[in-house]
């Protein structure tokens, strides 16, 4: 049985906030207040990406493969572009430091992008047709 997208998104917000707990006190805490800041927003988003793509995946189980596809594909190129422009807010706008948002939203990207891949690849597939 797949996990439920809240279960996905509890599991997710969990990992960020105890990665973040652990890595403080020796790393984050020692940066400036705005590349605290900047940390956390990148964690943020790595978190929200990961749960649209999960909400995506659930929500296109069981339809027709060409669904399936348009909502995977396409929700990708959507997230893309509202992780760019969320990443250009956070600079432009808001003033965060450039680097320490790149490497903690990477930094998460490629953590979740792991688990979404072993999660899906310890799912149950289904008996092919004889």
């Amino acid at each position: 049985m797949a996990m439920s997208l809240s279960r996905y998104a509890l599991l997710a917000v969990a990992l960020a906030l105890g990665s973040l707990a652990v890595l403080w006190p020796p790393v984050v805490g020692a940066l400036a207040r705005e590349a605290r800041w900047a940390v956390v927003a990148g964690a943020g988003l790595a978190v929200a990406n990961t749960v649209a793509a999960h909400g995506l995946v659930r929500w296109s189980e069981g339809r027709a493969a060409n669904a399936f596809v348009t909502a995977i594909l396409g929700g990708m190129v959507t997230r893309m572009g509202v992780m760019l422009g969320a990443v250009l807010v956070a600079v432009l706008l808001l003033g965060l430091p450039q680097v320490p948002l790149v490497v903690s939203l990477l930094g998460y990207f490629t953590f979740f992008l792991v688990l979404e891949l072993r999660l899906a690849s310890r799912r149950p597939r289904p008996e092919p047709a004889r």
